[in-house]
């Protein structure tokens, strides 16, 4: 098991909450993200403590291989680690935004396209998020109020509680509005097309760049009756958010131990930690602590790990890669 350091981004929208929420030490001001699990190029998660310390995840992954990642996800993506997670902090709203699917981000980009979920930790008490149009959009529509800086009035606001949860499919609009905290389950990619900024400068006093043309070609303009994913919470049980062929994440709130078979599963296993503390223990009797604002990283050669709280609670958003899973579903866990 592996925890790495980390990386903290500080935009012109970022918070103050994520340090204190993590418990780091850091003279940094203003980090809107914490990367806490990432193989991007120039943005490589670097192994916190332990005999890998100082390794990079791709030093660890060119390595172990299908050790680390499972065989088929080797097979799959090769020394590309498949999966980036951050946590969110907003002071302002973020940029109106949208990603490209995974044929647009191959041909204009390279690389992966970006579907990802959040799942909200903390919601001052007017934090909304904005997710998907509002009613049956037009391109015409859309192209009108893009140009006249109201592209905001086309799109669904949700008001939020710790606990929600929205998967956004590469395509669909979306912002993160001020005094939301979210942790992010992502494809592993940096592409953002920014649609709209509030005409706010950037952290160099200049216009941030706008990708209008390139938004217009990524964007579903569908329109659904409800873009936030429900569920039943459910104590000292697993409650499966998403499983698709990106990501599968289940939810546990966790008041005493559990162990969780992963022999199965021919997939990594990450570990978010969203609340309260704990200690994993794998199958070789290895054990990781784990508290609020952390991420473990699990080997595919793991066959169980064993979640076990200190305290009343412990929440955990436990999430890995199915390569044969190409739908989403609110199925029970095996």
């Amino acid at each position: 098991m592996l925890k790495f350091q980390p990386i903290l981004k500080c935009p012109v929208w970022g918070g103050e909450r994520i340090a204190s929420y993590k418990g780091i030490d850091t003279d940094q001001r203003q980090i809107g993200e914490s990367w806490e699990l990432s193989g991007l190029p120039g943005n490589e998660s670097v192994v916190a403590d332990g005999p890998d310390k100082g390794l990079t995840i791709c030093d660890v992954l060119r390595r172990d291989g299908e050790k680390l990642v499972g065989k088929a996800n080797y097979a799959r993506f090769g020394e590309e680690f498949p999966l980036l997670v951050k946590f969110i902090d907003a002071r302002e709203d973020l940029s109106v935004q949208v990603h490209p699917n995974e044929a647009l981000a191959r041909e204009r980009h390279g690389c992966s396209g970006k579907c990802e979920a959040w799942y909200v930790i903390r919601a001052d008490e007017d934090a909304r998020l904005r997710v998907g149009f509002n009613h049956a959009v037009t391109p015409e529509e859309y192209d009108k109020a893009v140009a006249e800086h109201r592209v905001v009035e086309l799109m669904a606001e949700h008001r939020i509680a710790p606990g929600d949860w929205f998967y956004l499919p590469a395509g669909r609009i979306h912002t993160i509005g001020a005094g939301t905290m979210v942790a992010e389950i992502q494809q592993p990619s940096n592409i953002t097309y920014r649609i709209y900024d509030y005409d706010r400068p950037g952290v160099d006093g200049e216009p941030r760049e706008l990708h209008t043309e390139a938004a217009r070609e990524a964007l579903d303009y569908g329109f659904y009756s409800d873009y936030r994913t429900s569920y039943t919470p459910c104590k000292d049980s697993a409650v499966q958010l998403i499983r698709n062929e990106h990501f599968t994440v289940t939810l546990f709130d966790l008041s005493r131990p559990q162990i969780l078979d992963l022999e199965w599963l021919d997939s990594f296993v990450a570990v978010v930690c969203t609340v309260g503390e704990g200690t994993l223990r794998d199958d070789k009797g290895r054990t990781m602590p784990i508290h609020q604002g952390e991420t473990v990283l699990v080997p595919a050669e793991t066959k169980c790990i064993e979640m076990e709280p200190n305290g009343e609670q412990l929440k955990l958003l436990v999430t890995w890669i199915e390569s044969d899973v190409a739908y989403e579903t609110s199925a029970e866990m095996r």
